[in-house]
């Protein structure tokens, strides 16, 4: 049935409710007005690469606003599918019979030409009957699997196991670093670098003299247990500071304040919340008293704070490069409510959080300096993969992936980070949905710059308003006409509003 139709059968999106996309976008004018009174003009030159990306997906959102609200603005053009994903795409959903599919439609004009062709050749369809997911959705979990075969995985993942994967080295290699000495794996880990053979590296370790300072500790010891140990007890440049991130009752930097001042570190923590100080307090009841213990320990607290965008907060001016250490637990870009997290209609904002968190990341962490990202290896909102590849494209390598129950910063008052924490807790005979400790993992980094361009920050695209009109499930599963406006009206404004660092829900 699908090969008889042609091209011509295929709508355009711009046709699709033409009527209701331009009146029910006048109503997001505002926002997207709000949206536009910061752009990268206010960017300081060295900081444009670090927010760039936030910048771009602000644009595309009022571009999309701009091309059906009544009154028009001018806005910088926008890069979107190249013509090749277009055909690809637009062969595939002829052939699955989904040619008016507008959300698969938006998940297929998002992939890469491999993925494209991968879904071409495996003679992949989706399962249009399948009583839970629609095909956009299936096709979308389908290609995040297909990716996350390649990489290292998202469970524990030792030193050498990472040092293995991302040198892309012989198996008969493994045995050779795992016998090896505290000392020389830490010479191997830190000078191979692909331009002289891993023996010669191992035979050059074997000469060298013990690193200073507590990276020479035990160096006849065993290599791989010893520097995993290093990630477990935290011990990271004493001198330098070490920043928090999406804290949202401060219980996490208060330990780390706490585990730095007993070890004698002079860094400063500096600890921040998502939400506003008021926000807070309406949800834990303990948050001033917090603060107060985390200004005694010295630490910084900023409120408001959106990771993505620290370049152009001015609470981070004149920090670049001064960050020895980077924490960002359990990160989540929001719940929507009626939406599972894996939705593509929400899911893009999860990827994007991960990715240009690490992104502004590269103007303020120290060469050599480290990240930790917690998250559940299961989770399906920021998927490991997401962690884990955008820490890659950005120049951050993946050194070990720690079980967050090994870690010694795991006892910490965890919270959902949302409305639900001024009723109930984590650990309070309360727990994530579908996620067990176990499943927890501390995915560890470093910073290894190049020093060569690292080019614009790839990141996914977000539905126009019509894919949103055209949505069947989730919360649009048994609305029609005016309820229908309405609510994709008030999810483009979500999306408006959130591009511009500020929180909703």
């Amino acid at each position: 049935m699908s090969a008889e139709l042609s091209e011509a059968d295929v709508p355009e999106v711009n046709e699709y409710e033409e009527g209701a996309l331009e009146e029910a976008l006048a109503a997001t004018e505002g926002a997207v007005e709000d949206a536009d009174e910061e752009d990268d003009e206010g960017v300081q030159e060295h900081l444009k690469d670090a927010v760039e990306g936030t910048l771009r997906i602000k644009r595309l959102l009022s571009t999309d606003a701009d091309a059906g609200a009544t009154k028009k603005r001018k806005v910088k053009a926008e890069e979107g599918p190249d013509l090749e994903v277009q055909e690809k795409a637009k062969k595939l959903l002829m052939k699955w019979g989904l040619a008016t599919d507008l959300v698969s439609k938006h998940v297929l004009e998002d992939l890469t030409v491999e993925d494209l062709d991968f879904l071409e050749t495996s003679n992949y369809v989706p399962d249009k009957y399948n009583q839970r997911k629609k095909p956009g959705e299936l096709v979308a979990q389908t290609i995040a699997m297909v990716r996350e075969r390649k990489g290292s995985g998202g469970a524990k993942v030792d030193p050498v196991t990472a040092f293995k994967f991302r040198h892309n080295l012989p198996a008969e290699v493994e045995p050779k670093l795992r016998e090896l000495s505290h000392k020389d794996l830490r010479y191997v880990l830190r000078q191979y670098d692909g331009s002289e053979s891993i023996d010669d590296v191992i035979a050059q370790a074997a000469a060298s003299s013990p690193d200073d300072g507590a990276a020479g500790t035990l160096p006849e010891g065993p290599g791989v247990e010893i520097v995993g140990r290093f990630n477990r007890l935290e011990l990271i440049d004493p001198l330098a500071d070490a920043a928090v991130f999406g804290d949202a009752n401060l219980s996490f930097a208060l330990k780390l304040a706490q585990h730095r001042k007993a070890l004698g570190h002079v860094g400063r923590v500096i600890a921040t919340t998502f939400e506003d100080i008021e926000t807070l307090r309406e949800r834990y009841k303990e948050i001033d008293e917090t603060i107060k213990i985390l200004e005694e320990h010295f630490a910084e607290v900023y409120h408001g704070v959106d990771c993505t965008r620290i370049a152009v907060d001015p609470r981070f001016q004149g920090m670049e490069e001064s960050l020895g250490a980077v924490y960002y637990n359990f990160p989540h870009a929001g719940a929507v409510s009626g939406f599972f997290d894996g939705h593509p209609l929400v899911n893009w904002r999860h990827e994007n959080l991960m990715r240009n968190f690490f992104r502004a990341l590269r103007s303020f962490v120290k060469p050599q300096g480290w990240v930790k990202v917690s998250s559940n290896m299961g989770a399906v909102g920021v998927r490991y993969s997401y962690i884990v590849g955008s820490a890659i494209e950005n120049e951050f390598i993946h050194v070990e992936t720690v079980p967050f129950l090994e870690w010694h910063l795991q006892r910490y008052g965890r919270s959902y980070g949302d409305r639900r924490d001024s009723y109930k807790r984590p650990g309070q005979a309360e727990g994530y949905n579908a996620q067990r400790a176990e499943g927890d993992m501390v995915y560890t980094f470093q910073y290894a710059p190049s020093g060569n361009p690292v080019g614009k920050q790839t990141i996914r695209m977000p539905p126009k308003f019509a894919t949103l009109m055209a949505c069947t499930d989730g919360p649009f599963l048994a609305l029609q006409g005016e309820a229908r406006k309405r609510l994709a009206t008030q999810l483009f404004q979500r999306f408006v509003t959130e591009s511009s660092g500020k929180h909703v829900g």
